[in-house]
């Protein structure tokens, strides 16, 4: 990694067994973090029942968790590339604690509302900074070795974590009496662990002593990135259908209610993306786009014919595929934009690429929420596939036409 004077540095003398020992750390806290944001997933279905929100109500939820993450994105998702890593991800991982509190207090609307809102702030201060920390705590730690291994477990502790923070919440909810609370205690717990392990991990970018003036996060439009951007933006609304409405399709629609069902549900999707992620490091970039974009398709065509032909092993088969396409995707956008990134901006292209993604999470579900209040859940969900093979096709188009 070329280090030039006005760049992030690694600290003086690194001690390459600390920053190998911080890179599982970061890796922990990243999951832990991202897993805490699909905690109310599962749950959304007892909100509706608890407190008569429609599907509309719960897309509003979700859709201010993703504007607080692209209002994060936009103002301190790049920001870590001059003030340090850990600067910005303990004070973002505070911000989860405090949606968690907020959790525990009270299950109104407004309540709900302001925890997803912190929840999304927290989220879009660590996406990208934990994305870049990895990548430089691999580099101290093996220099010049192959990015393989970052690649893998920063996509698989992003995607794995959304996973893993919807089957925790929907066994819990399952098998304990206080549903609506106890995951969250739960997960308060871990999120501290998570910051202390932040504390302990050694900075891996000296503090300028004169600071760039201060600007939002742009996004990087070159024509070499255009492509993977929108790839991002696919990946994100397949994600952010499956961190939203999915459950309650499947308990409404599929007439399967069960919340342990739905958090394995969500976990097998994040969770068939990690696996493909993992599985993908020897394909080649066009090789890995070429699988995504054929897994997310099929996915999502699948996923509609298991409602149309009300089967939830069709419908759950279609979500693996799916999710195994996102994951892909989303993988070679995170390993093209870090290698195209010049270091001193590795933070900055990452927070585009996770501000494009999150737009991807956001806009399409609310269409699709929307679409639910004049239209039954099948028309809704056939627009939402015919979508995302428009979408698909653009990032074709795009691809082919860097290369």
């Amino acid at each position: 990694m070329t280090l030039l004077a006005s760049a992030p540095r690694l600290t003086a003398t690194p001690v390459k067994t600390r920053h190998g020992a911080g890179f599982w750390m970061i890796a922990a806290a990243f999951l832990i973090a991202m897993a805490f944001s699909t905690v109310p997933t599962p749950l959304y279905p007892l909100y509706v029942a608890r407190d008569g929100f429609s599907t509309f109500t719960v897309t509003v939820v979700f859709a201010v968790y993703a504007v607080g993450v692209v209002i994060s994105l936009l103002l301190a998702g790049h920001v870590s590339d001059w003030v340090g890593r850990k600067k910005i991800l303990i004070p973002a991982l505070g911000l989860e604690l405090a949606a968690a509190a907020l959790f525990l207090a009270g299950t109104t609307l407004p309540v709900l509302l302001a925890a997803r809102f912190l929840t999304g702030l927290g989220v879009g201060m660590i996406t990208a900074t934990a994305t870049a920390y990895l990548h430089e705590l691999h580099a101290a730690h093996r220099p010049g070795a192959s990015r393989q291994r970052f690649e893998v477990v920063s996509t698989a502790a992003n995607t794995g974590g959304l996973g893993a923070g919807s089957l925790v919440a929907g066994l819990l909810a399952s098998f304990v009496h206080t549903p609506l609370r106890t995951p969250y205690v739960v997960f308060a717990v871990l999120l501290v662990v998570a910051m202390v392990a932040v504390a302990l991990t050694p900075e891996t970018v000296l503090e300028r002593p004169v600071k760039p003036a201060y600007r939002p996060q742009r996004i990087t439009a070159e024509r070499a990135v255009a492509g993977y951007l929108a790839a991002g933006f696919a990946a994100f609304a397949v994600f952010g259908l499956f961190t939203s409405v999915a459950p309650g399709f499947v308990a409404g629609t599929l007439h399967h209610p069960s919340r342990a069902l739905a958090g394995g549900l969500v976990f097998a999707v994040f969770g068939a993306a990690a696996v493909a992620q993992a599985l993908t490091g020897r394909l080649t970039a066009s090789a890995k786009l070429t699988l995504g974009l054929v897994g997310q398709g099929a996915g999502v065509l699948i996923l509609l014919a298991g409602m149309y032909l009300t089967s939830l092993p069709v419908f759950v088969a279609g979500g693996v595929i799916a999710g195994i396409g996102a994951g892909t995707l989303f993988k070679t956008a995170v390993g093209t934009v870090t290698a195209l990134a010049a270091p001193e901006r590795r933070g900055e292209s990452l927070a585009g690429l996770f501000l494009i993604g999150y737009l991807g999470l956001t806009a399409p579900v609310i269409g699709l929420g929307l679409a639910t209040q004049a239209f039954t859940a099948l028309a809704a969900m056939t627009g939402f596939v015919v979508l995302m093979l428009a979408l698909l096709g653009g990032v074709v188009v795009l691809t082919r036409r860097a290369a």
